[in-house]
């Protein structure tokens, strides 16, 4: 019992020394505040003296309104630095703005440029295409073509294709729709090329010797180096006063002949389409046997000197059906079809 007496006396004096020191403290910051209130509320006194003989000026302030005028221009000095720092970032981001819509204008010129080029290249194009189209009796059709709008320049006229929009556009738009109309005419002229191409390897055009060569006899009326009495040449007698040249095939065709004959020497004889046929005289030796198909170009022989001749010669004759023609005709088609091209 008495142990727990002295306890609770000790629990007791305890708390009343914490009581003591809370309310010393407490004391302390009221004082301490009441001190800083009566700081607060003293008077500074601010004059302004005119160097007239005007009234002098007091102003009259406490430390508490000379503070919160402090705490204001704190305040607004720091919202001025704060705008300042927003407006340099705005300026920065407007003059990169800027940079930007510089360097577009000047994307923007030289896409003009590259589209008045192309505009160019159209028109270029346009009139060479009919003009080639003209030669083969067709042109370009649609809505477009030159022939209903009566005039190129105006085909191709720029004009806005809607409010605000760039003027290139439209030219764009034309030259595009134009090239769309112009793929069937090409894929047909492509057709009619393709079908020319095919006939002109059909029929015997090209010259029969390789290398330098030229017409030692033509075909027709010639006096025979023998007998020295006139005769109709029913080919032409083409030279290189050598042996041993190529000999190609003037066309497409198939071998049907290859023998020796006492006046043509060694000979080959070729069928062609459309009734030609082809026979080459005088050879030195064959390069294909008798039944080959043959290829336009294809070489089929050497020129020789065999057969009754005056020296190396190839002769050559071409048939349609069972008439004879002269080959000289044929051989300048070629020529022709290249110049109209």
């Amino acid at each position: 019992m008495s142990g727990l007496r002295k306890y609770k006396k000790m629990e007791n004096a305890l708390f009343a020394r914490v009581s003591a020191r809370v309310t010393a403290t407490f004391a302390s910051f009221r004082a301490s505040l009441s001190r800083f209130k009566a700081a607060g509320r003293q008077k500074l006194t601010i004059m302004l003296i005119p160097h007239t003989e005007k009234r002098i000026i007091n102003l009259q302030l406490s430390f508490f309104a000379l503070g919160g005028m402090l705490v204001a221009a704190g305040i607004v000095f720091l919202a001025f630095v704060f705008s300042a720092a927003r407006f340099s970032d705005t300026a920065n981001k407007l003059q990169s703005r800027s940079s930007d819509l510089a360097s577009t204008q000047a994307d923007l010129d030289a896409v003009r440029d590259q589209t008045s080029q192309l505009v160019t290249a159209a028109k270029r194009f346009e009139s060479a295409l009919s003009g080639t189209l003209g030669r083969i009796g067709t042109s370009p059709s649609g809505p477009n073509s030159p022939e209903q709008s009566g005039d190129l320049a105006s085909f191709f006229e720029s004009t806005e294709s809607s409010a605000g929009s760039v003027r290139e556009i439209g030219e764009l738009q034309r030259v595009t729709d134009y090239l769309e109309k112009s793929v069937d005419p090409l894929k047909e002229l492509g057709t009619l090329l393709q079908n020319q191409s095919s006939v002109l390897t059909e029929i015997p055009n090209i010259w029969p010797v390789k290398g330098g060569s030229h017409i030692s006899m033509y075909y027709g009326q010639n006096e025979n180096p023998f007998t020295g009495q006139w005769y109709i040449h029913k080919g032409v007698d083409i030279s290189t006063y050598r042996s041993g040249d190529p000999v190609v095939s003037t066309a497409d065709g198939r071998v049907i002949g290859i023998g020796y004959d006492a006046s043509l020497g060694n000979f080959i004889i070729l069928q062609h389409s459309h009734g030609f046929f082809t026979r080459y005289g005088h050879l030195m030796a064959f390069r294909v046997s008798k039944g080959q198909k043959v290829k336009q170009g294809q070489v089929i022989g050497l020129l020789g000197n065999t057969g009754l001749t005056t020296g190396p010669h190839l002769h050559y004759e071409v048939h349609l059906g069972t008439g004879v023609i002269d080959p000289l005709k044929f051989l300048n088609i070629r020529a022709v079809a290249k110049a109209t091209e």
